[in-house]
C-alpha cells in the first residue's frame, strides 16, 4: 500500500491536532485587506480583520486558492514522497471556485484525487476525519485508488453542518445580506441558520430571536433532532467573540445528547470574514448504514 496524504484548505478548519496527528497538508486561502494579501491560517491575527472593519466599516474580501499555487502545492508533496497518492479534500464547489481550481491543477499530476467535500468548515473537517478512519481501516490491504477515491466520495451525504453568525454587519459589508434585512433583523434580534445543502451550497433556512446564548441550546437540539447522527463526537465551531456562556451551552446540551465529545475549533479568518465576530456551528456525521 502506497502512503496516502491527505491535504486540504485552511477553510476546512482542521483542528491543529488533528492535523498533526494524520499528518494533513493544508494550503491557506487568502484575505485582502486594504490592497495587502494575507495568507489565512493560524498565524492570521483575525483581531485583525475586526479592526479593519471598525475602521473602514468593511469586510476583508478573500480568495480562494489559485491553480498556479496548487500546482506548486501538489508538486512540493510529490517532491518530498515521490510515491504518494494524494487526497486532497477541497471546499464545496458549490461554495467557491477552490475546488474547480484544485482539479485542474491535480490534472498535471498522477495519483491526485480532489474530493469535492460539499461541505464548508467544520463539515469538511468531519469528512476528512471519517476519510483517515476509513483508510486506516485497509492498512496491509492492496488498494485500488481510483476506487478508494471514489468510496471516500461517498461519505458526503452522510455529513450535515450548520452555523449561526454572530450579527449581520459582516454579512451586510460584504454585501451578502441589504441593508433593510440587515436593518429588521437587528431591531428583532434575528440570526438566520446557515445550513449546507445536499449540493454543498449555503442556504438560509430558518431565523432564530434572541442572544447566542439564548439560542445555542435550541440550536444543538434542533441540529442533532434533524439529523441521525453518530454520538461519537460533535464537532462546534466558532469566531473570535463568542462568550463562555454560549459555548458552555452547547456542551453542555451534546453531553445531554449522549455525545461523548464536543471538539471545539475557532473558524479560520477567512471565513471568519464572512460570518463576523460571536458566531457558532455545529458539523457531525450519520452513523453508516446497514
Amino acid at each position: 500500500m502506497r502512503e496516502i496524504i491527505f491535504s486540504t484548505e485552511t477553510g476546512s478548519d482542521v483542528p491543529q491536532a488533528m492535523a498533526d496527528q494524520f499528518h494533513i497538508r493544508i494550503i491557506p486561502m487568502h484575505i485582502i485587506m486594504d490592497g495587502v494579501d494575507y495568507l489565512d491560517g493560524p498565524a492570521f491575527p483575525v483581531e485583525e480583520a475586526y479592526a479593519y472593519y471598525e475602521r473602514t466599516k468593511k469586510a476583508p474580501t478573500t480568495s480562494c486558492v489559485n491553480v498556479d499555487e496548487y500546482i506548486d502545492f501538489f508538486k512540493k508533496i510529490r517532491e518530498e514522497q515521490p510515491d504518494s497518492v494524494i487526497m486532497h479534500f477541497a471546499y464545496s464547489s458549490a461554495a467557491s471556485a477552490t475546488c474547480q481550481n484544485a482539479q485542474a491543477a491535480s490534472e498535471k499530476f498522477q495519483d491526485v484525487y480532489v474530493i469535492d467535500t460539499k461541505n464548508v468548515t467544520a463539515g469538511c473537517t468531519v469528512y476528512i476525519r471519517t476519510a483517515c478512519d476509513l483508510v486506516h481501516k485497509k492498512t496491509g490491504l492492496t488498494i485500488d485508488y481510483p476506487a478508494l477515491a471514489e468510496e471516500i466520495r461517498g461519505i458526503a451525504p452522510r455529513i450535515s453542518c450548520a452555523f449561526i453568525p454572530g450579527n449581520l454587519e459582516f454579512l451586510r459589508a460584504g454585501g451578502r445580506v441589504s441593508n433593510a434585512a440587515y436593518l429588521g433583523a437587528t431591531i428583532l434580534q434575528l440570526k438566520p441558520l446557515i445550513e449546507i445543502d445536499p449540493d454543498g451550497a449555503l442556504v438560509a433556512s430558518k431565523r432564530y430571536q434572541g442572544s447566542m446564548e439564548k439560542v445555542a441550546g435550541r440550536f444543538v437540539r434542533e441540529f442533532v433532532a434533524n439529523h441521525e447522527l453518530d454520538r461519537k463526537t460533535l464537532h462546534l465551531i466558532y469566531t473570535l467573540g463568542i462568550s463562555d456562556t454560549a459555548l458552555g451551552i452547547v456542551d453542555k446540551a451534546a453531553r445531554e445528547l449522549g455525545f461523548k465529545e464536543c471538539v471545539h475549533t475557532q473558524i479560520c479568518g477567512a471565513l471568519t470574514c464572512h460570518s463576523g465576530p460571536g458566531s457558532i456551528g455545529l458539523a457531525g456525521i450519520a452513523g453508516e448504514p446497514d
